[in-house]
């Protein structure tokens, strides 16, 4: 049974008439349209007519652009749509999830370092006021996943740490400054990431825990968040045997009426709408066929299907499912009525009738404005954590280490990268000489085997390799890593992989004992599990320029390193805090 006066709809009579009365006013065809959440790809007025008014889609989401033409696309897309529509966006950490202009603070776990809850309301204020000024009206945040697994590939910095308190304090907050906003929030990714080092876009993960770990960890974020109000929760593609029926053991939560209907509705109490996460990814699709997965999500719990393979596939797939039994004419009805009930909480349908439901131009103003910038780069310098100096290192001194060899790991090897030349140009603007390695240059063992036909550029690696020690302090005085290894779906590992030959270092800090080195990670925070023998390590969870000039300011001395770690950046292991 829906409470449509109840958290979190809290809907009037007048709200609850015109939720019944469109409900009742809709064919059948039009409220399985109304289940989809399409990714937006195009501002084409013939394919969005037909996603609008032939398939009658209830949500779009896009992807960050220019904030103007997301603006215009939103107007256009709502002056389509006969019940208006939820506007989502991947507001983790700032407009910038929707806005190419908007504001970015790093990271959730660059907020959790900060210590401090206001940062993540602010962040959360920031994302929606932004968001809204386009047209937004459902935030697919904040992330309250846990990140316990410090293998996995897909959580760490995206997540405010491995504390459950701590991550209930932040999304808790981050909530608070969507609702000031008129912005839907949708908690993810229930059951819960983090636990299993594998990753739901590709496969099916595992949140392994027992009942009682659940309920103490992940079950208590998300009852507290949804006894506060939070309007949806997105259910992942993850798997939660604890609370599973024998039959749906490992069957993705998004499938699962034991893990939504059983676990989320029944013993947390969630009165609101269920999404599933994007079904595109291999954790649905490999679980069973598509035009079974399709009806059968429905059918389980979830009230709205995010993303497609083909959205008129999908729609007939809905169809065939609701014709054959799979979905009953009630479990449908409950769905549409939970997304209806959504847009009446956000007013609309009182939006639609006053051609409000997208802001003008005049809003645009607030994207980046100057007090949400200064908000993102207070939560910079109150974030980046020394998390150790054991030689003594800093602050830094040209006088003493005036030659730096920078080494900048990431996807892009070229030293052209606008990153390299960033963090480049901010050692030498405090008067270090800089020599920058080529990543796209190393040895193989082939190359081992025809030394004499070796490149320039090989043999002068070559020797580098080969050099006696009193080389090596002759050359540099300070060898400074850049890790930039971020984190994104459909990654497997985030691991430092040095390039090396029959075992010899190459770039990997074997000089460590003869040259001091530095290293400084703008993401992954647990690259000391592969490089323990660093004795100088700098998380700064995002590497934005906000984040790079605090960095600089205090390995300079300019400014104290503030931050606190959320997770053990140590990674459980005593030879890493050496």
């Amino acid at each position: 049974m829906i409470d449509l006066k109840a958290k979190p709809f809290c809907l009037n009579d007048t709200d609850i008439q015109w939720v019944n009365d469109t409900l009742s006013a809709m064919t059948l065809e039009e409220k399985a349209g109304q289940v989809f959440c399409p990714m937006g790809f195009s501002d084409d007025p013939g394919l969005l007519h037909h996603m609008l008014c032939d398939l009658h889609v209830g949500g779009m989401m896009y992807r960050p652009g220019p904030a103007a033409y997301i603006q215009n696309t939103h107007r256009a897309i709502q002056s389509m749509a006969k019940i208006p529509l939820l506007l989502a966006a991947n507001t983790e950490n700032g407009g910038n999830g929707l806005a190419f202009e908007g504001t970015s603070f790093g990271q959730p776990m660059a907020v959790a370092a900060t210590d401090d809850p206001e940062n993540a309301y602010r962040m959360g204020y920031t994302a929606c006021a932004e968001g809204a000024a386009l047209g937004l009206n459902w935030s697919f945040a904040p992330i309250v996943d846990i990140n316990y697994e410090f293998h996995n590939p897909i959580t760490n910095v995206r997540t405010f740490g491995s504390d459950a308190e701590r991550v209930i304090a932040c999304g808790s907050a981050y909530m608070r400054g969507a609702k000031e906003n008129g912005v839907a929030v949708s908690i993810k990714h229930f059951p819960g990431d983090g636990v299993d080092e594998r990753d739901q876009h590709i496969l099916t993960s595992v949140n392994s825990l027992n009942r009682e770990e659940w309920d103490e960890s992940f079950g208590k974020v998300y009852k507290t968040l949804i006894d506060q109000g939070a309007e949806t929760v997105m259910v992942g593609h993850i798997a939660l045997p604890a609370y599973a029926s024998e039959e749906e053991k490992y069957l993705p939560a998004s499938l699962s009426r034991s893990i939504m209907t059983g676990l989320l509705r029944q013993k947390l109490g969630f009165n609101g709408l269920i999404s599933t996460d994007a079904t595109p990814m291999v954790g649905f699709t490999a679980a069973m066929s598509r035009e079974r997965a399709i009806p059968t999500a429905i059918a389980a719990g979830a009230d709205m299907i995010l993303f497609n393979k083909d959205l008129d596939e999908d729609y007939r797939f809905l169809l065939s499912g609701i014709e054959s039994g799979i979905v009953t004419p009630a479990r449908l009805d409950e769905a549409v009525t939970r997304i209806l009930a959504v847009k009446a909480a956000l007013r609309l349908h009182e939006k639609q009738k006053t051609g409000t439901l997208v802001p003008g131009q005049e809003a645009l103003s607030v994207v980046g404005c100057e007090k949400h910038r200064a908000w993102a780069k207070e939560v910079a310098d109150k974030a980046v954590t020394l998390v150790k100096d054991t030689q003594g290192l800093l602050p830094l001194s040209t006088q003493k280490y005036k030659r730096v060899y920078l080494n900048v790991i990431q996807k892009d090897n070229s030293p052209e990268n606008p990153v390299v030349q960033s963090w480049k140009e901010l050692f030498e603007r405090e008067g270090f000489e800089v020599t920058v390695r080529d990543r796209r240059v190393s040895i193989t063992v082939q190359d081992m085997a025809d030394i004499p036909g070796m490149s320039a550029e090989k043999k002068a690696l070559m020797h580098e390799m080969y050099r006696s020690t009193r080389e090596a302090r002759e050359a540099y005085d300070l060898y400074v890593y850049i890790c930039n290894m971020e984190n994104a779906s459909n990654n497997t590992t985030l691991r430092l992989n040095w390039n090396v030959a029959f075992g010899l270092g190459d770039d990997a800090p074997w000089f460590v004992s003869e040259v001091p080195a530095l290293m400084i990670s703008t993401a992954y925070p647990y690259h000391l599990f592969d490089a323990p023998m660093v004795k100088t390590y700098v998380n700064a969870y995002a590497g934005t320029a906000d984040f790079r000039a605090a960095v600089m300011d205090k390995l300079m001395g300019r400014s104290a390193f503030r931050g606190v770690s959320p997770i053990d950046p140590f990674c459980g292991r005593e030879d890493t805090r050496q």
